[in-house]
């Protein structure tokens, strides 16, 4: 490991000579300067990782060199050492970006944790992500074969987003492949669990079952509705777990989190059935009875889902809140966002506003047409700083940060997650088979049956029959269905990017998050 190369400014510096000796025991190279011109002068030349310098020097003031030493390296550590304990220089230090901030008299063990924390803090977050994964690992591995609930499943979802999100942390590759591998058995062991029970869970008989897509609003959103108190439930789709986490702190800066929660996405884990599911309060079997002129199947001509705020209106009359003060806002363009910045006031009127933002899906799959977006999306981590990147000057975040000083609550949920496709499979299907990588429905299916769940009557998934004999299939793990033609152009375009429609813990299990105004 190189050694530290530290700059000490102060005008007082010869009183200064024990703690450099003390810090130069201890493996650190210092320089020293007792005026802030010559401290700008020595960084333009010389590598230094750190500077600690005196606030108050005579000829010019340290927050002035910390002005000039950020014109050279904006991103060069300052601690700031003061006598003066006044507020407003600690704002205005804080305020001007310093790294540290120490009050005098300082004693050496002060100045070298402060060091530490700024040199060695990469290092030493990541040795301890590292083994507290290995302390947990073994945790994990038997929650896997515990023979988990729906429940269990969630929490275990929510422990393995959040070690992915900390081993980024960690520079040991072995231990980010002994990560993946642990979470690939989850999902193995995720799709045996659902293949078991999903089929119970949709049953008109009702056996005990999470939240899911058609009971969301039941259970997660109209429970929230507070008379003089504007509700806006907004749609993200296509959000995982891990995308969440990524702009929760954005979230955060604006809103209190009161409830991070996760529910469970129907099958097909696509937008014009759970998405529908969610507005109609029930499932798409029971949304083609009752309302046979505006539901769509997959081959059907048209728009699939365009009466999503028909099925709200219907559902919250079914709930007895038929006289509610509601509007829809559908996103799907950057002009519709500016157009809904524009109205939030307006919003402030209602009981409940909905707001579906089709960023996300507009993303993912933007990202199997768009080369640029296969190298911005190429895997996990990337997907998630877009999409950080992407909410942080996103209309939908200006929007919300509009009320984000009045009395509301706010409800962000999903339609349903996506995962990374690597594996191709092949399927064989006749003319009415429909296109999706991760799900498929038709007539005559050829399929390897180890490969999917299989529902050769659809009702019992809750689903339509879009033609009789027509039969369900959805793809496990990161399993993607191609047909025999052209099969390797389309193994070649599709490999790597993310879909949805199947079965994997990343599609399924999502996030629902209640917040209220600060």
């Amino acid at each position: 490991m190189s050694i530290a190369k530290i700059l000490w400014v102060d005008d007082e510096i010869d009183s200064l000579q024990s703690q450099i000796m003390f810090l130069e025991n201890k493996g650190y190279s210092v320089d020293t300067k007792t005026n802030g011109f010559d401290a700008v002068e020595y960084v333009k030349d010389n590598i230094v990782d750190v500077v600690l310098m005196d606030e108050s020097m005579p000829g010019i003031t340290g927050l002035q060199v910390l002005q000039q030493l950020k014109e050279i390296n904006s991103t060069l550590p300052v601690v700031l050492i003061t006598k003066n304990e006044a507020e407003n220089i600690m704002d205005e230090a804080i305020g001007s970006q310093i790294t540290d901030y120490l009050i005098k008299p300082v004693n050496p063990n002060q100045v070298w944790l402060s060091l530490k924390k700024i040199i060695d803090n990469k290092r030493l977050v990541a040795e301890k992500t590292t083994s507290a994964y290995q302390q947990e690992f073994r945790n994990l591995f038997m929650a896997l074969n515990n023979n988990p609930d729906y429940n269990e499943w969630m929490n275990l979802y929510k422990k393995l987003v959040y070690w992915e999100l900390e081993m980024k942390k960690s520079d040991s590759p072995e231990m980010q492949e002994v990560f993946s591998t642990q979470k690939q058995e989850a999902n193995t062991e995720f799709f045996k669990y659902v293949s078991k029970n999903y089929a119970g869970w949709v049953s008109p008989k009702g056996m005990e079952a999470p939240i899911m897509s058609h009971n969301l609003m039941k259970f997660k959103v109209l429970p929230h509705l507070e008379k003089g108190v504007p509700l806006f439930f907004v749609l993200i789709d296509n959000l995982r777990f891990d995308q969440w986490r990524a702009i929760q702190p954005i979230f955060a800066g604006s809103f209190r989190i009161l409830e991070e929660e996760s529910f469970y996405a129907i099958l097909p884990t696509a937008t014009q059935y759970a998405r529908n599911a969610i507005f109609a309060g029930l499932l798409p079997i029971e949304i083609e009875k009752q309302f046979p002129t505006l539901w769509k199947n997959d081959d059907d001509e048209g728009g699939k889902n365009l009466h999503e705020e028909d099925f709200l209106r219907a559902q919250l009359k079914r709930a007895g809140k038929g006289d509610l003060k509601i509007s829809f806002t559908k996103i799907t363009n950057n002009n519709d966002g500016q157009k809904m910045v524009d109205n939030m006031h307006n919003l402030m009127q209602n009981d409940l506003n909905v707001i579906v933002y089709n960023f996300v899906d507009m993303l993912s799959h933007a990202r199997t047409e768009m080369e640029v977006l296969k190298e911005l999306a190429g895997d996990e981590t990337s997907y998630r700083s877009i999409t950080q990147s992407w909410f942080e000057h996103s209309p939908l975040h200006q929007a919300l940060k509009k009320v984000a000083d009045k009395n509301v609550n706010l409800v962000v949920a999903t339609d349903h997650g996506s995962t990374r496709v690597k594996t191709p499979v092949k399927v064989i299907g006749d003319k009415q088979t429909t296109s999706n990588l991760r799900y498929k429905h038709g007539r005559n299916l050829n399929y390897e049956p180890k490969d999917v769940l299989a529902f050769k009557d659809p009702k019992d998934a809750g689903l339509p029959a879009p033609n009789v004999n027509s039969s369900f299939i959805f793809a496990k793990e990161d399993l993607f269905l191609c047909y025999p033609n052209n099969y390797n152009h389309f193994v070649n375009y599709y490999r790597n990017t993310f879909q949805h429609g199947g079965v994997s813990l990343e599609e399924m299990i999502v996030p629902v998050i209640r917040m209220s105004s600060k």
